[in-house]
């Protein structure tokens, strides 16, 4: 426990002063952020085959084009990027034809480019909201905190009915369902006070966002145990991975894309 408090406080310190001032810095943090989550997906070696250093690097590439497709002004809605982007996706896939079956196959790149996209995709939106606005953000990030949080003691106090046993034993129907509740009513407040006045469309954004959130918890909970691993890496003494403490702000960040004008 007490390695896990420190790891949470040195993460703050490192996080809060990127996330408020946001800019070249925060772009920089999440460029990073992403190539470590990407590193913990090539790693997971029940998945797929050991990646070779060329498709490894080349998968690097593509998923900082990704990312940045954002910076400076540039965005990937416009398709400024798309060329550089297939031609690196391509390369990924067609790198398989010249290697041995035991050491690259077509299987691997498939994998490869959805997680990349997948990872993409997910960090380039945690860019496009810091733009809009950091509290815009940081309700986000609160839809997250307060869902994950209020879930457990909820569980814990009410939990009965298993939610999906097979994936996550510990999680039930009670704490998901108290989770979502507590975080629509508390991002909602947060939202009306410190971004602009609160809606029945955005209520219905922040929940829909809560359980998007606790699907990512989820499917980010399979993807371990069909790989027979608890944590994604040990980066994070107590912690685990990139990917163990961002696994519900991936699909928070893919669903906002999906209801943005709902906000």
């Amino acid at each position: 426990m007490k390695k896990r408090i420190l790891s949470a406080i040195v993460m703050l310190l490192i996080c809060i002063p990127i996330i408020y001032f946001g800019d070249k810095a925060f772009r920089i943090g999440i460029a990073v952020v992403s190539m470590l989550a990407l590193r913990e997906m090539i790693d997971l070696k029940k998945s797929h085959h050991k990646i070779p250093k060329l498709v490894e690097l080349i998968s690097y590439l593509a998923l900082l084009f990704i990312v940045l497709a954002e910076y400076e002004g540039y965005s990937i809605l416009f398709g400024i990027t798309y060329k550089g982007i297939a031609i690196l996706l391509l390369s990924i896939l067609s790198l398989c034809l010249f290697y041995k079956k035991e050491e690259y196959t077509a299987t691997d790149a498939l994998v490869l480019i959805g997680t990349i996209l997948l990872l993409g995709t997910a960090f380039n939106t945690m860019i496009l909201v810091r733009n809009l606005g950091l509290w815009n953000f940081c309700s986000l990030i609160l839809i997250f905190i307060l869902t994950d949080t209020f879930a457990l003691f909820s569980g814990m106090a009410f939990g009965k009915h298993k939610l999906i046993p097979h994936v996550s034993p510990n999680k039930t129907w009670e704490g998901s369902i108290g989770g979502t509740f507590i975080a629509t009513i508390g991002v909602s407040i947060f939202y009306h006070y410190l971004v602009s006045p609160v809606t029945w469309k955005i209520v219905l954004g922040i929940l829909i966002l809560s359980v998007m959130g606790q699907i990512g918890d989820l499917i980010f909970s399979k993807i371990k145990r069909e790989n027979n691993i608890k944590d994604f890496s040990n980066l994070i003494p107590g912690h685990g991975g990139i990917l163990d403490r961002l696994d519900s702000t991936i699909t928070i960040m893919l669903g906002y894309l999906i209801i943005y004008s709902l906000f």
